[in-house]
């Protein structure tokens, strides 16, 4: 690269640091914003010889099979009174420099507290089902579990596990991403206040990252629409007022 380009693409870098999800336009806009003269052109050609890109959003993973039944929205204008109230789940893609793997993670939306999570580099729906059934016999039986319309939930082998337990299936409309608003929260915060950041250069590295941040998660990180409490204090407090009441 010429000398001029080296200097634009540590000041590109820089750019990307502070905000990955800028694409070439806005990191442009940004340079010049500093008084140095450059073009869309000039920074989409260095970006692209240096192999920089802004961060995506995830892939569609939440294609539903024709096949499968669809069930409908049960929490609209619905008040979050407890935890086990209503679960949720979401699947996320992440890249990694070896390839790729999924992240599923099934949250209590009254505490928003990440009740359990699974890592896999492959799609099998038996792998997501035994994932919820182990979450169920470790933290009881949610009255409502709300997802997408993805083919991993609509399966027999998902929805089977649900019905056993005499849960209520809940799915989000279609095209309706805000329907699962929580569990998109969540993945924005993992990925933006760690992956992003930490660059997991292996699955094992990423394991221990993501455990990580969901041990902070729950014990540690204040949430606002919670006023200021963890979701641990919100899962772990009702229960222990629910046991103080029965006990008088």
């Amino acid at each position: 690269m010429h000398k001029r380009d080296l200097v634009l693409l540590e000041h590109i870098r820089s750019i990307l640091a502070r905000l990955p999800f800028y694409g070439y336009r806005k990191v442009s806009r940004a340079i010049r914003a500093n008084h140095m003269p450059t073009s869309e052109k000039q920074v989409r050609r260095i970006m692209k010889r240096a192999e920089l890109q802004a961060i995506f959003p995830r892939r569609n993973l939440s294609k539903a099979r024709q096949e499968h039944k669809k069930y409908p929205y049960l929490l609209a204008g619905k008040i979050l009174r407890y935890p086990n109230q209503v679960w949720a789940t979401d699947l996320t893609y992440i890249k990694l420099p070896s390839g790729h793997v999924y992240l599923m993670a099934i949250i209590d939306l009254y505490s928003r507290k990440v009740l359990n999570w699974i890592i896999t580099n492959t799609l099998d729906t038996s792998i997501f089902a035994n994932c919820l059934r182990e979450t169920i016999e470790r933290f009881g039986i949610p009255a409502i579990f709300n997802t997408d319309q993805g083919c991993q939930f609509t399966s027999e082998c998902w929805t089977n596990v649900l019905h056993e337990y005499g849960v209520k299936i809940s799915m989000d409309g279609k095209n309706r991403a805000l329907d699962n608003i929580y569990v998109e929260r969540i993945w924005k915060s993992l990925k933006y206040e760690d992956i992003y950041i930490k660059q997991y250069d292996s699955v094992c590295d990423l394991r221990q990252g993501i455990d990580r941040y969901f041990q902070f998660y729950n014990k540690e990180r204040f949430h606002q629409g919670l006023d200021y409490q963890t979701p641990d204090q919100m899962y772990q407090s009702f229960q222990i007022v629910d046991l103080a009441e029965q006990a008088v």
